[in-house]
């Protein structure tokens, strides 16, 4: 009784400011040129997220009537529900990072483009749930890896490393899925559906591509080396899912060397730009393009090619150290993308 009365007679003492809760100064400061380009961008974000909004049961509803209902071979209905349980629990991990930076972000345009974010992932949430309900998926806890990279992501220590991992690393990897699934067919259903979130995604990536420089800007270099490294372990948790999800690529006949290749050059474009963005001297995308292939000779070495153990850490270690010639084919990827490739396509 003594306890509970002296924390309602102290109460008042641990409540926020009025200016912490709401903040009256947000249109006080004053933005440079590029500043205020960056404001109107994250602005069409919200924006064209209004006018692009899908209902999505009805959208599925009515794919459903135009392809005569789910397509998919039933040999592949499990494997492709193990494949899409990450992207289903991606979506709603992906919804609570995009509510909690519609939230804490201080920038109007950017809590906006936050805000509308979270209203899509709601949405891709449910629709991604109610398909794979027709397919006979039984919602489960994910696999160890892919369990770890939700779990580093919301549970980040920065808006900056959710905003990275969540926009930068989660999107690229489930866009590549997507484009995998849609253009293998699996079934017109999914393939059509898959179109629509594509589109999101693209939205999605703008946000990071656009706020992460405003807080990057505010780092010491101890916090940036710390991002990067934190960026590495995510990457690293991703080869284990890929790891994790070989069966399902094995029956549904998706090369998993495929999936990380496109998923690296998607993740590794979005980073450069980024880097470009803020203009920062260090070699990030050569390290991340050397670990990865470490990481792939390793984990998938070629089956045309029998050699001693030895040997294939020997290549990997090399392939670290050394600029190997796949290291420097995905930087021509990469050259050939910058330019050719414009994420405010999406939000003009």
């Amino acid at each position: 009784m003594i306890l509970r009365m002296a924390r309602w007679a102290t109460r008042s003492l641990h409540q926020p400011s009025a200016e912490e809760l709401l903040p009256y100064d947000m249109f006080d400061a004053a933005r440079t040129e590029q500043e205020a380009k960056i404001a109107r961008t994250l602005e069409r974000i919200y924006h064209k997220g209004q006018d692009k909004a899908w209902d999505g049961k009805e959208v599925l509803e009515e794919l459903l009537e135009k392809h005569g209902g789910i397509q998919l071979d039933d040999k592949l209905k499990a494997p492709m529900c193990r494949m899409f349980a990450i992207i289903l629990w991606g979506e709603l991990a992906a919804w609570k990072v995009s509510a909690a930076l519609a939230l804490d972000i201080e920038d109007l345009e950017a809590k906006m483009a936050a805000t509308s974010q979270a209203h899509d992932e709601a949405r891709h949430f449910y629709v991604m749930h109610d398909y794979l309900k027709l397919i006979g998926y039984e919602p489960t806890r994910l696999p160890a890896g892919g369990d770890r990279i939700l779990h580093q992501i919301l549970s980040a220590d920065s808006l900056a490393k959710k905003l990275l991992g969540m926009q930068l690393m989660v999107e690229p990897v489930a866009l590549t899925l997507f484009q995998i699934t849609r253009e293998r067919n699996f079934d017109p259903v999914l393939s059509d559906l898959l179109q629509l979130f594509e589109v999101d995604e693209a939205r999605h990536l703008a946000l990071g591509v656009q706020h992460l420089p405003v807080l990057l800007a505010k780092m010491n270099k101890i916090e940036i080396i710390d991002f990067y490294l934190w960026q590495l372990r995510l990457f690293m948790h991703q080869m284990d899912a890929v790891q994790e999800m070989l069966p399902s690529f094995e029956a549904l006949d998706i090369d998993p060397k495929e999936v990380i290749r496109l998923g690296e050059l998607k993740q590794l474009h979005v980073g450069r730009m980024l880097i470009d963005q803020v203009g920062i001297n260090l070699p990030i995308e050569e390290i991340m393009a050397r670990i990865l292939e470490f990481r792939i000779i390793l984990d998938f070495p070629d089956p045309t090619v029998r050699e001693h153990r030895v040997a294939t850490w020997r290549r990997a270690v090399e392939a670290l150290v050394y600029s190997s010639e796949a290291t420097r084919e995905v930087q021509r990827n990469l050259d050939r993308l910058q330019g050719s490739q414009n994420l405010n396509a999406h939000v003009a």
